[in-house]
């Protein structure tokens, strides 16, 4: 196994990250100190990461719906709570692919698998994430053109792969993209505040009846759809293992007919 792979599986980070650990001489296998990124690690080997013995572990993956009030990240300066409050002790060594702001709330991935989460962040990976944003106002739906053609933002140039009403200040929309705070920056820039925000498709992954605060470990077939090349459309209808019964989103609005 390629060292930097063996070092992700271990839930060092990404391939990316354990190159760059790599590169900083922090790697130690069978007592001498390895730089070359080409390294093979053979199941024998004593591999050390400063100083500390490591094993690859047996690739995880969650899926979590994270509440409102919450940051996502292993530990806060400041003393908040974190995702990783939520989190049975054996998965505290879990790394969170990609966030969602403190205030937003909906599906979280933790996994310890480097290559799957490369997979879903890198950019020339076409991952959809779908969200469900509440206004605090009607929507004009003469804004939608605007924001699927995109236009500059504190971050980058920024888009919405789709838009949809789904009551007067409820909208569906889909992303590509990763800029920090986007949907509520672009909606800002139209004359909206967002009053709520939910994540509630990764991909081709949805679990409508995974309550907030809660976890469940995602089964092969439901890591194999995360990376499917599914991004050109968005799926038809939910593809979890868990079937769909009733919305554990509570409140959750019916598709208004569009205009």
């Amino acid at each position: 196994m390629r060292l930097n792979r063996f070092l992700a599986a271990a839930g060092l980070g990404s391939r990316r990250s354990c190159d760059q650990l790599i590169s900083s001489g922090a790697v130690v296998i069978n007592g001498t100190r390895i730089e070359n990124l080409a390294t093979q690690v053979r199941d024998d080997d004593d591999v050390r990461v400063n100083g500390r013995r490591i094993h690859a572990a047996t690739p995880v993956t969650l899926l979590l719906h994270k509440p409102k009030g919450l940051v996502v990240t292993r530990s806060d300066e400041r003393g908040r709570r974190t995702v990783y409050d939520l989190l049975p002790p054996e998965y505290f060594t879990l790394f969170h692919v990609g966030r969602l702001d403190k205030e937003s709330e909906g599906l979280l991935l933790m996994t310890n698998d480097g290559a799957l989460a490369q997979k879903l962040t890198h950019p020339s990976h076409t991952i959809d994430k779908e969200y469900e944003v509440t206004l605090d106002k009607a929507f004009n739906p003469a804004h939608e053109e605007k924001l699927l053609k995109g236009f500059h933002i504190e971050g980058g140039r920024a888009k919405f792969e789709r838009v949809r009403m789904l009551a007067p200040k409820v909208i569906q929309v889909t992303l590509r993209q990763g800029i920090k705070r986007q949907i509520r920056l672009m909606l800002y820039e139209m004359g909206y505040e967002v009053a709520r925000l939910r994540r509630t498709r990764i991909g081709a992954l949805t679990d409508y009846r995974l309550p907030p605060g809660a976890c469940r470990r995602l089964t092969e077939k439901e890591t194999s759809l995360l990376v499917a090349k599914s991004a050109s459309k968005p799926a038809s209808k939910p593809t979890s293992e868990s079937p769909r019964t009733k919305p554990a989103f509570h409140d959750r609005p019916k598709p208004a007919r569009r205009r």
